[in-house]
């Protein structure tokens, strides 16, 4: 009975030529079949009960599907996880109050010890999952499929890749999905019995349900008190965590209501060190729309996601991409982690403007020596590592990687024995196409660096201060007061100074924001002449903050720390100051923007590095004794690095170039 089963899909196939051995090919499913071991009974009950009823043949194919993809999803449990799975609640909890999310994950950590996912017991669901919760998951699956109006639009293909899979990635499984239909259906009843929008399109369905999910404050952070598995529905839902978590909460709702439900991802930004995730839904029309929650939808060639810097973008699939790995396997070398069982697929050219579909390396930027036969990796750039986010077979004459993005820093390495080697040097791929090798040269220069990673983050503050205002005056309320400095550029730098010449004194004196700058500034210190030391007085302003909750108050100004910061409760007119006591002459002010503290600070200690072949080189330790740091004799055309050793982790390459550095 179960070999007709089997057969039925081509299950079991035998070939023979003249006097040679036959050869079996095995089907994915029977070989996960095989894997599931006791628990394969279960796995065929689930099988038997969609095949033996002819209305059910779809039913059937979707278990199918699902089994023949179980191997190699995993999942784990254990009191260390449950345990660290605390700071996603602590996160919730603390989320007005002036707790940071690093401060939550150095006490879980403090308090559980290091994470370790070797101390777990590890479960696999090929061996684990049994017929009653597969049937239950795609009765369900089919449900909301059937049974909404814009499920008419999505293919089986769609719905088995993005509405109908039980899991996400190596969360501990549970049954979520009727929780979830009954939690958040109700959403979507305005839209059932709309007369004007259309209901059968998968993505009005997904903007009225995420707008209608965007309410309420959330906790966005990288933080975390170790590598952890996903959260898992339940967790998810507390809207706090990365990218990661927000994608997971989005997806589990969108696929307990029938609308199919993508992560796309790149697996290293091409400006920064870490990867990113979000979600996309494409309409009736096959038009591509994205969320990165808790921002709205959005149609991906009209956004500037397509402008964000990166180099390779993928989508997240239930299924094994066994093309692509039959095609690395067949190259008889070793594969780097991230492509060794791939369960996405490469959707870069929607996300990108500037593309190049073939991307030729140039012979001769390849180092002597360079192996043929194998495979090679296009990788990116993570502080003073590569990640190898691309490939393409080495063995041909010449070296091409498909549908690349262009603009972002790459190189290109092959995989031995666990280690990347290096075969070119750094180098970017200019919008028409232009090749830049970093490579040292002869020639050298003096470089000054105010910052260790690129402030791109920062340029809402620093523009926030354009129009920023110094006074002075004799009274609290400044009326009248006098003008003593206008900002009319952005800062640049941890700390700029300000030279004056006064001509009266004052005893009140005071930062006022322009408008629509919610008064974002961390620190301004104001000098008497011939003062080494910054005036002190009694701090005044406008009290309130936006986050309601104390952390970011007017008195931050003048606290001493870089770190905090004024972000008034309004848009406009907050001010912070101090009554001096008597009227004081100023001769300087000496002003912070508000930051993520990546600037040069004195009396931190660094590192600066240079690319040159395969190694990155010192070029000397610093400590700071201002807001900046000065290197000579610093080779051309090389990427950078600072390293910062006493406080941070976030660092980015850079070039120097007319004078500045530049973020790559």
């Amino acid at each position: 009975m179960l070999c007709l089963a089997l057969c039925l899909g081509g299950l079991l196939l035998f070939s023979c030529s003249g006097g040679r051995e036959k050869t079996m090919i095995v089907s994915p499913l029977e070989e996960a079949l095989r894997k599931a071991g006791d628990n394969r009974v279960e796995l065929e009950k689930a099988l038997l009960r969609y095949r033996t009823n002819p209305a059910d043949s779809l039913k059937y194919q979707a278990a199918c599907f699902l089994i023949e993809n179980m191997p190699g999803y995993i999942y784990y449990k254990g009191k260390l996880l449950e345990r660290h799975q605390t700071y996603y609640r602590m996160l919730a909890e603390n989320r007005n109050k002036e707790i940071t999310p690093k401060m939550l994950a150095d006490s879980v950590r403090h308090r559980y010890g290091r994470f370790s996912l070797d101390s777990l017991e590890r479960y696999e669901d090929i061996r684990t999952v049994d017929s009653a919760y597969l049937c239950d998951n795609i009765d369900q699956a089919f449900r909301v499929w059937r049974g909404q109006p814009w499920g008419k639009h999505v293919s089986f293909a769609d719905f088995c890749e993005y509405i109908l899979p039980y899991r996400i990635g190596d969360e501990t499984l549970g049954r979520w999905r009727e929780d979830f239909y009954r939690m958040y259906n109700p959403l979507l009843d305005s839209l059932r019995a709309s007369a004007t929008l259309d209901k059968e399109d998968p993505v009005v369905a997904a903007r009225v349900l995420l707008d209608s999910l965007r309410g309420g404050r959330v906790v966005f952070t990288t933080a975390s008190p170790g590598d952890l598995p996903h959260v898992g529905p339940v967790l998810s839902q507390l809207k706090a965590g990365s990218c990661r978590e927000f994608t997971d909460f989005t997806v589990y709702v969108c696929r307990a209501l029938g609308i199919p439900c993508a992560v796309d991802f790149m697996p290293l930004r091409g400006d920064e060190n870490d990867s990113h995730q979000w979600i996309s839904v494409a309409d009736k029309y096959g038009t591509l729309y994205y969320e990165e929650f808790p921002d709205p939808l959005k149609e991906v060639r009209k956004d500037k996601m397509c402008a964000m810097p990166k180099i390779k973008v993928y989508r997240q699939t239930f299924s094994l991409n066994r093309t692509m790995e039959e095609a690395m396997q067949h190259l008889d070398t070793a594969v780097v982690p991230f492509f060794r069982h791939p369960r996405f697929t490469d959707v870069t050219f929607p996300y990108t403007e500037a593309f190049s579909k073939k991307l030729e390396i140039p012979s001769f930027a390849l180092y002597p020596g360079t192996p043929r036969s194998r495979i090679a990796y296009l990788c990116a750039s993570r502080r003073m590592d590569w990640e190898p986010v691309a490939w393409a077979d080495f063995s041909d004459e010449s070296l091409v990687f498909t549908d690349i993005q262009k603009g972002s820093v790459m190189r290109v390495a092959t995989y031995e024995q666990g280690k990347l080697r290096y075969w070119t040097d750094p180098f970017e791929v200019s919008m028409s196409g232009k090749f830049r090798f970093f490579t040292p040269s002869d020639s050298v220069r003096d470089v000054t660096l105010f910052a260790k990673y690129t402030l791109r983050g920062e340029s809402m503050f620093q523009e926030r201060m354009i129009g920023g205002r110094f006074e002075g005056s004799d009274r609290p309320d400044f009326v009248p007061a006098e003008t003593l400095h206008v900002i009319d550029a952005q800062p640049m730098r941890l700390q700029t100074v300000v030279h004056l010449h006064p001509s009266r004194a004052y005893r009140y004196v005071r930062y006022i924001g322009p408008d629509g700058s919610h008064c974002n500034i961390a620190e301004t210190a104001f000098y008497a002449p011939s003062d080494t030391a910054a005036l002190k007085g009694r701090v005044i302003g406008t009290p309130g903050c936006y986050q309601k909750d104390g952390s970011h108050e007017y008195t931050n100004v003048f606290d001493g720390n870089f770190e905090t910061s004024f972000d008034y409760i309004e848009p406009s007119g907050g001010w912070s100051g101090l009554d001096l006591g008597t009227p004081r002459q100023i001769s300087k002010i000496v002003y912070t923007p508000r930051s993520y503290d990546n600037y040069v600070r004195p009396g931190d200690r660094y590192e600066l590095f240079y690319c040159a072949g395969r190694k990155w080189i010192s070029l000397g330790k610093q400590k700071a004794g201002a807001d900046s740091l000065a290197y000579k004799e610093v080779p051309d055309n090389v990427l950078l690095l600072l390293r910062n050793y006493s406080r941070g982790t976030q660092e980015r390459i850079f070039t120097y170039e007319e004078g500045k550095q530049v973020w790559k």
